[in-house]
């Protein structure tokens, strides 16, 4: 469902790429994935009302035989399905028309409509600077603020982090989200443009504000947490092949290593897609990563990916941006050829 043609997608790809690696997230102007959010958190309200009234503890959340009148599991999970179709179709139809109505006043505005659209969906510089974020005062001893900065990008308690974990911390978050971030996107984007890509990008909007196994979300954010699984499928294997790739070019990475990493550990991570590109980051690096993590009251013992022959320290979160970097510039690298072969 190509809006425009091959070599047209693939040259406004490598140019929504530049774009993010120039100004990224720009504060002056609302992100897409905010107003997404948004919508999410007042169509879960709206949806979830009935629930959130019995869980007041009030009268009306007993009916006359005792019964409580909350919502069953299969009732959010209907719920949670209604949520995230209605979600991730207003993404693509809002900027499916504002594309329309671009291309018909004029195809190059049509041009720079897709080419925003679709840089808004990755984000390799809007890690790389939250990943400083934690390095900054990092390297300068200042465990408090490194430990404030991790916690605005993992979901684990980071209030007693030393510095060893905030380091993992930071590592398997740029790994995880290279996916998430930079490929994913990017693979839809080949296949339909700006909107298909911002589909992608409400789908995983919708797993990092409800897709969570606990008490809260674990039925009404099931099929929110299954369809970014289902849609990250591919470009997770596909972001593994990439890392190896992108091994063979960096002096003090490992390709076998990495390739080898993928095919020991990925499968032990609990997620069916985060294993591969931590498994082969660490792999490459030499490193291990997963271990104890907190959650509350909840411990959860990640299992170890890679092979630890050398300990984790602050560089390694310099050298995970590079990888990301990295595998942005192979892409950019794939979308050049596309158009230079098109064109012979």
């Amino acid at each position: 469902m190509l809006i425009y043609s091959l070599p047209e997608t693939a040259l406004m790809i490598a140019a929504a790429i530049a774009l993010d690696w120039l100004i990224g997230d720009p504060r002056w102007l609302t992100h897409p994935v905010v107003w997404i959010g948004r919508f999410i958190t007042w169509l879960s309200g709206l949806l979830r009302r009935r629930e959130q009234a019995s869980e007041r503890g009030s009268g009306a959340s007993v009916g006359s035989s005792g019964a409580s009148v909350g919502l069953s599991p299969l009732q959010l999970r209907l719920r949670g399905v209604l949520l995230t179709a209605a979600t991730v179709l207003l993404a693509f139809a809002a900027v499916w028309l504002l594309w329309c109505v671009a291309d018909r006043i004029h195809p190059w505005l049509g041009y720079a409509v897709n080419v925003w659209f679709i840089s808004t969906t990755i984000a390799v510089r809007g890690l790389r600077d939250a990943a400083v974020q934690v390095l900054e005062p990092l390297s300068r001893g200042d465990l408090t603020n490194a430990r404030k900065y991790v916690g605005y990008i993992v979901g684990r308690d980071t209030d007693k982090l030393e510095e060893r974990e905030i380091v993992r911390a930071t590592v398997e978050t740029v790994s995880e989200n290279t996916v998430d971030a930079v490929v994913s996107p990017l693979v839809f984007a080949l296949l339909g443009g700006a909107p298909l890509a911002m589909l992608y990008r409400a789908a995983n909007t919708l797993d990092s504000m409800v897709g969570y196994k606990n008490e809260k979300y674990r039925y009404f954010g099931w099929a929110s947490a299954r369809f970014d699984d289902v849609l990250n499928y591919i470009p997770a294997r596909m972001t593994g092949l990439l890392i190896v790739l992108y091994s063979l070019l960096e002096p003090g990475l490992s390709a076998r290593r990495s390739f080898q990493a993928i095919r020991r550990f990925a499968h032990l991570h609990p997620s069916p897609n985060s294993g591969i590109p931590e498994s082969a980051v660490a792999g490459a690096m030499g490193v291990e990563l997963g271990g104890l993590n907190r959650y509350g009251e909840v411990v959860s013992d990640r299992a170890r990916m890679g092979w630890p022959e050398q300990e984790l320290r602050q560089h390694h979160i310099g050298r995970t941006n590079r990888i990301c970097y990295g595998i942005s510039w192979l892409w950019m690298g794939a979308m050049g050829c596309i158009w230079a072969i098109s064109n012979l």
